[in-house]
């Protein structure tokens, strides 16, 4: 017989275990899955939860989550060209609900390894989904999670957040003319002082250090959504330092022209017409996108 000692751990051990569960939210049961999630998070141990991954992508187990969570941990182990890899010969066997997730980690993926044509291949890929109506498969809103906290998401906001992430893009190419087109665009649809920052850095850069320097007041003056962060007040000051100091110079630093494909920006047109079907005309964003594309085509 067991004695009491015994008995006491053995229900001690059970209760720490179903806390881990309840602390860290993890599913219940014992399948490969949920031992992957339990090293990850309980044990951090990294290694050992890829190979559970795997193990439940193999076994059918919540292989939704399973590739997900795994590309995820391979990019903490600095895995993340393997971790590419992955999802491309995996995402066959996941749900269409589960592939506009697989793209958001690819995309990180893809900037974590310095991919920067295939990450803007797959934002622009993804704002073509949005004009066609097919993102979070076709509701208006859907439910994100940050910091454990639950929150909703519209289509309005996911799509500033595409754009900017382009506009980001195109800034590592130092293709200015490209990103400022971006973030204008981004700014008309849901405006906030991280983009609007970026965008006076690309007007910086091109040396437009008047309009860089209107487009920093909504930040200075606190108008803009973020303003009042410190982060963002600390980045406006130190830009409009920069204006200051750029004023008294005359180099000028180069920028690539715009490479906007037709069907790109036809999808950004659509895209807009649907969120105003009473407009008959184009709006400026995009007379300025066919403007550049026409001078450089001269």
């Amino acid at each position: 017989m067991k004695n009491s000692s015994t008995i006491s751990c053995s229900v001690m051990t059970a209760e720490k275990h179903e806390a881990n569960h309840v602390i860290h939210k993890l599913p219940s049961g014992d399948s490969p899955y949920v031992r992957a999630k339990y090293s990850q998070l309980v044990e951090k141990d990294l290694d050992g939860a890829v190979v559970l991954f795997w193990e439940a992508i193999n076994a059918g187990d919540r292989v939704d989550s399973a590739l997900k969570d795994m590309a995820v941990v391979m990019k903490q182990l600095d895995r993340a060209e393997e971790a590419i890899e992955v999802i491309k010969s995996f995402r066959d066997r996941c749900s269409k609900q589960a592939q506009e997730s697989l793209d958001n980690v690819l995309i990180d993926l893809y900037k974590k390894c310095g991919k920067l044509d295939e990450q803007i291949e797959l934002l622009k890929q993804k704002l073509r989904i949005i004009g066609q109506g097919e993102v979070f498969n076709g509701k208006p809103t859907k439910t994100a999670r940050s910091h454990g906290k639950k929150f909703q998401v519209t289509v309005k906001q996911e799509t500033s957040r595409i754009l900017g992430n382009l506009g980001w893009a195109y800034m590592q190419l130092t293709n200015y003319t490209a990103a400022e087109v971006v973030y204008r665009k981004a700014q008309e649809i849901d405006p906030d002082a991280n983009k609007a920052c970026n965008l006076c850095l690309c007007l910086i850069k091109q040396e437009r250090y008047d309009e860089a320097s209107s487009v920093l007041e909504e930040v200075m003056l606190g108008i803009l959504p973020g303003s009042d962060d410190s982060k963002s007040r600390h980045r406006s000051e130190e830009l409009l330092n920069q204006i200051e100091a750029y004023k008294s110079t005359t180099f000028a630093l180069p920028s690539k022209g715009l490479s906007f494909e037709d069907t790109f920006v036809g999808g950004l047109d659509q895209l807009m017409n649907n969120w105003n079907p009473v407009r008959s005309r184009r709006l400026p964003i995009f007379e300025e996108i066919i403007s550049h594309r026409d001078q450089l085509a001269c």
